[in-house]
């Protein structure tokens, strides 16, 4: 069987809440580490999320 294309990634707040979203990417054509600027609901702003495996 062939290896999935998706991965299921954490995106973890860099605001040190602990606050987490969980999203999928393409491993094969994304390979770098993904962070994004989304809402944090426990520190009420946005902030930057950095990528982190699911443990």
């Amino acid at each position: 069987m062939a290896k999935a294309a998706t991965l299921k990634i954490k995106m973890l707040s860099t605001a040190d809440t602990g606050y987490f979203y969980v999203t999928k990417k393409n491993a094969r054509t994304k390979t770098e580490k993904y962070t994004f600027t989304k809402y944090d609901p426990v520190a009420r702003k946005h902030v930057e999320f950095k990528e982190t495996k699911i443990k």
